[in-house]
C-alpha cells in the first residue's frame, strides 16, 4: 500500500501535510526504512547538539526525538482503536505538556533510539497484523476523519518532519 493509493476520504486537516512527507514508498517498507534512516541520522549528530534550544522555549534535540516517540505511540493506539472498529471520537494531544513532563533531557541519546527502535518494531508487527479491511476502517480523531493506513503514513511523515527542522534549525 502506498500513499498515494489513499482515498481522499481517508484522511484530513492536518494529516495531510505528513502524509506528503511521508514519501512514495510502501507503508511497511517506509516504516522500517525511515527507522533505520533516522537513527543514523541522528546517530552523526554532533554530541554538544542534543541539549541546544535554537531559542528560548524551544525544545531539544532529545525533547524533539521524545515528541517522536510520545506522538508514534499516540498514532498508533488511535490505529488499534479504529482497526478494531472503535468510532468513539478520539481527542487531540496537548504535545507542549508531554514534553514538560518526558524528563527527555535527562536521558541519554541511546536510551531514547533504543526505546523508538523498540516502538517501531512493536508498531511494524502491529501493521502487518491488520488485513486490507482493517488497514481501510476510519475513525476521527483531533476533529479529523483518518484511516488507519493513514495513520501509518502520519507516523513516518510525522519523523521525517522533524528529521528536517532539526535539519534546518539545530544544526
Amino acid at each position: 500500500m502506498y500513499s498515494n493509493q489513499l482515498a481522499e476520504n481517508e484522511y484530513s486537516g492536518h494529516f495531510g501535510t505528513y502524509i506528503k512527507q511521508a514519501g512514495d514508498g510502501k507503508l511497511i517498507e517506509e516504516l522500517e526504512i525511515s527507522l533505520h534512516e533516522f537513527i543514523r541520522f541522528v546517530q552523526n549528530i554532533p554530541l554538544d547538539k542534543f541539549d541546544y534550544r535554537y531559542a528560548e522555549g524551544k525544545w531539544t534535540i532529545k525533547d524533539i526525538i521524545q515528541h517522536i516517540i510520545d506522538s508514534e505511540r499516540v498514532f498508533a493506539y488511535r490505529a488499534l482503536r479504529f482497526s478494531r472498529n472503535d468510532k468513539t471520537p478520539l481527542s487531540s494531544f496537548e504535545e507542549n505538556d508531554y514534553a514538560d513532563n518526558s524528563n527527555s533531557n535527562n536521558r541519554s541519546i541511546q536510551d531514547l533510539l533504543t526505546e523508538l527502535s523498540a516502538l517501531r518494531h512493536s508498531t511494524l508487527l502491529f501493521y502487518k497484523s491488520l488485513s486490507e479491511e482493517q488497514l481501510k476502517n476510519i475513525g476521527t480523531a483531533s476533529n479529523n476523519q483518518i484511516s488507519v493506513r493513514a495513520l501509518g503514513f502520519v507516523i513516518i511523515g510525522h519523523q521525517k518532519h522533524h528529521q528536517k527542522v532539526f535539519e534546518e534549525r539545530y544544526l
